[in-house]
């Protein structure tokens, strides 16, 4: 089987969870029934980075949220699925619209729901507080938590993979 850095270098698409990925997990609420979700700055930046080197990004949630449909547009990822906890068939349906195959793909996510995914994904990851039943299912753990920093890890990683592959 290949490296770690091998996989990560032939990687075109990473599709991130939100929820316990882009964020710590928590639900926050406002007295007017607004949902709350806070970002990590760098993880944005390094999204940025990931388009700019030509590496897809997309995001699939169980929860539809507002301020993730902004956050996204903000960041400029184009494939946004939210409101449906089934992930796989989402996902299998972009890897095939985007004609690519189960190598060339990241999955990156935090509890028991994104066990299929991880189970199809080229490069499984899970964050460094996901859940301990994906353990088993993942290639690399991220060394920062969910909304702290988990994104840009797994954004930097693919970028001195492909920076390295390229020497």
């Amino acid at each position: 089987m290949a490296s770690l850095e091998e996989r990560a270098a032939g990687i075109r698409l990473v599709v991130f969870d939100i929820d316990g990925v882009f964020t710590d997990g928590r639900l926050s609420f406002g007295a007017d029934g607004s949902e709350v979700k806070t970002f990590f700055v760098r993880d944005g930046y390094g999204v940025k980075a990931l388009r700019s080197a030509g590496i897809e990004v997309a995001v699939i949630s169980g929860r539809r949220s507002e301020t993730v449909s902004r956050r996204m547009r903000e960041l400029g990822v184009a494939h946004v699925f939210q409101g449906d906890d089934d992930k796989l068939p989402i996902y299998s349906a972009l890897i095939d619209k985007l004609g690519l195959a189960r190598e060339q793909v990241a999955y990156v996510g935090d509890d028991v729901p994104d066990l299929p995914v991880l189970r199809q994904a080229g490069l499984p990851i899970a964050v460094a507080d996901a859940h301990p039943d994906l353990q088993h299912a993942v290639a690399w753990t991220t060394p920062s938590r969910g909304g702290r920093g988990a994104v840009r890890d797994v954004c930097d990683l693919l970028l001195q993979a492909r920076a390295g592959a390229t020497r």
